[in-house]
C-alpha cells in the first residue's frame, strides 16, 4: 500500500519562518507511514499530483487542477484571505489555518506600540534631532496605562492574548466580536459588534484585530472613527482593508486621535510621499507584528496534531470558512 504524500513548501527570507532539516526530521520520526516532500514554490504545481496534503504559505487556485489526490491544504497562517478557500471546499479539499502561537509576538508587538504613545517614545524620538529639552510637551502628552481601556475590536485567540497582556498594565479591556463566547475570557468586558460605537467612545486605545471579509471591508469609516474618545490612540494588526485611511487620515489631521500605529497599510507599503508616511503621529511597521523566533517550532507543532487527526479520520482544527457577508468579525 502507497504510503500518503505530504507536500512542503515554506520558503522565506527569514530562518525563523522556514522548514528547518530539523523539523523535516521530526515530521518524518513522528509519522513514519507518511512520505514528506518538500518543493519551491516554482516546483509546487508540478509536485502535486501524487500529495494527498500540502503544508505551505501559499496555495494557487490553478493547483487544485493538477492535485486529484489532495484532500487537505494547511496553512501556518492565522488568516486565509489570501488561500482560495471557496475553491477548496468546492473540489472538496479541506483548508485549514493555524492559531494558538500568533498572540504573543502581536500582544508584544501591540504594547509596544501603546508603550511608545503613552510614554511619549515616538514623541521623544521626533524630536531628539531639532530639540534640547522637551519635558513640558511630554508632560502634555503621556498618560497613564493603569485605568486606562483598551477596546479590541475583532476579538478572538489573538485578541485575548493582548488582554492579558494589557490588563498586567492594569488596563482595562473590552472585546468586541460579533458572537461573544459564551466561555468568556476572565477580565474582558465583552460587546458584540452593533455596539462597537459605543466601546471605542470610552477606549483609550482601540485596536483593530478584524480579518479581511464582505463585512468588514472599510469597517473603521469615517462615522466610527468620530465616535473614537478624543485624543485615543489607534492600532491595526488586522488587515489593511478594515481600514478607510482617508478617514483615518482625517481623524488624525484635525487632531481627534493622539496617534496611530499601522501594521498593514493598502498599498503596502505606502509610497514614499503617502500622507500618512510622513504624518507625525504615525507610526509605521512592515507587517511585522508577527515575528517570533520560534514560530516555525510552533506551526509545525499544531500541523502535527492536525495532521494525526487527518490519518484517524478526527475533524481538523482550524477549517477555513468561506469568506461572506456572515463571516464572523473575529481574527483567532
Amino acid at each position: 500500500m502507497n504510503r500518503p504524500v505530504v507536500l512542503i513548501s515554506m520558503e522565506s527570507p527569514h530562518s525563523f519562518w522556514r522548514l528547518s532539516a530539523e523539523h523535516e526530521h521530526a515530521l518524518s520520526a513522528a509519522f513514519p507511514g507518511v512520505e514528506f516532500r518538500t518543493a519551491t514554490e516554482e516546483a509546487v504545481s508540478h509536485q502535486l499530483a501524487e500529495a494527498s496534503v500540502y503544508f505551505g504559505w501559499r496555495f494557487e487556485p490553478s493547483w487544485l487542477f493538477g492535485a486529484p489526490h489532495l484532500r487537505w491544504i494547511a496553512s501556518p497562517a492565522a488568516g486565509t484571505d489570501h488561500l482560495p478557500v471557496a475553491e477548496a471546499r468546492s473540489a472538496g479539499v479541506a483548508l485549514t489555518r493555524s492559531y494558538g502561537f500568533h498572540g504573543r509576538p502581536m500582544a508584544e508587538h501591540a504594547m509596544g506600540m501603546v508603550l511608545g504613545f503613552s510614554r511619549g517614545l515616538f514623541m521623544s524620538q521626533l524630536v531628539q534631532r531639532n530639540r534640547t529639552w522637551w519635558k513640558d510637551d511630554l508632560a502634555e502628552e503621556f498618560f497613564d496605562l493603569v485605568g486606562a481601556t483598551m477596546t479590541i475590536v475583532g476579538c478572538g485567540s489573538i485578541g485575548e492574548h493582548l488582554a492579558r497582556a494589557a490588563r498586567s498594565f492594569g488596563m482595562h479591556v473590552i472585546g468586541v466580536r460579533r458572537t461573544p463566547p459564551v466561555a468568556a475570557e476572565s477580565g474582558i468586558t465583552w460587546m458584540q459588534t452593533s455596539a462597537v460605537h459605543q466601546a471605542v467612545a470610552v477606549a483609550d486605545v482601540v485596536v483593530d484585530l478584524l480579518p479581511a471579509t464582505r463585512a468588514t471591508d472599510r469597517f473603521f469609516d469615517h462615522g466610527l472613527f468620530t465616535a473614537f474618545k478624543p485624543k485615543s490612540v489607534f492600532l491595526n494588526l488586522g488587515r489593511a482593508a478594515t481600514v478607510d485611511q482617508s478617514a483615518l487620515l482625517a481623524a488624525l489631521n484635525a487632531g481627534h486621535l493622539r496617534g496611530a500605529a499601522l501594521d498593514v497599510s493598502d498599498p503596502r507599503p505606502l509610497p514614499a510621499r503617502h500622507p500618512l508616511r510622513l504624518h507625525p503621529r504615525v507610526v509605521l511597521t512592515p507587517k511585522s507584528s508577527t515575528l517570533c523566533r520560534t514560530y516555525m517550532d510552533e506551526a509545525v507543532a499544531f500541523f502535527a496534531d492536525n495532521l494525526r487527526r487527518h490519518l484517524t479520520d478526527q475533524p481538523l482544527n482550524g477549517l477555513a470558512e468561506v469568506l461572506t457577508t456572515r463571516s464572523p468579525l473575529v481574527e483567532g
